[in-house]
């Protein structure tokens, strides 16, 4: 499936993340301009029991917390730490998965983040976690 395809299928308001890495083998991952984030979720995502996978959870839970870790470190490069995850419901293919995260806590060095991930108003999932914040090194661009 081409992408111009697949990007038709998020709601007005949502914007494909442009990304060759990781999240290009099971995106797409949309973000809106308020915080939140989205994928569709399809045949790439079952598990053997046909609903969505939670590993797939997982990786849309961590790039939407590292984003908006990032975004709290005002651009500063962030990593996961620590994240944990309970599976409340079970995502089914074809459902629009939302999440926008709330930064509880900002240090000098740490970000403490949470997030509900959503199918409509019913819960699928709960993550939170601690993101690192990387030095920039003196001779990184913008530094």
């Amino acid at each position: 499936m081409n992408e111009a395809i697949r990007d038709s299928d998020a709601p007005p308001g949502w914007e494909p993340i442009r990304d060759s890495g990781f999240i290009a083998h099971v995106g797409p991952v949309y973000r809106r301009a308020d915080g939140a984030y989205a994928f569709r979720a399809d045949e790439r995502h079952a598990n053997l029991i046909r609903v969505v996978h939670g590993g797939m959870l997982m990786s849309f839970a961590d790039r939407a917390l590292g984003e908006t870790a990032m975004a709290a470190a005002e651009g500063a490069n962030c990593v996961t730490v620590q994240m944990e995850m309970q599976f409340i419901d079970a995502a089914r293919l074809g459902d629009w998965i939302e999440t926008r995260p709330d930064v509880l806590k900002r240090t000098g060095s740490l970000v403490f983040l949470r997030t509900d991930l959503l199918v409509g108003d019913r819960r699928v999932a709960y993550a939170s976690g601690v993101w690192k914040i990387l030095r920039r090194r003196p001779d990184a661009a913008g530094a």
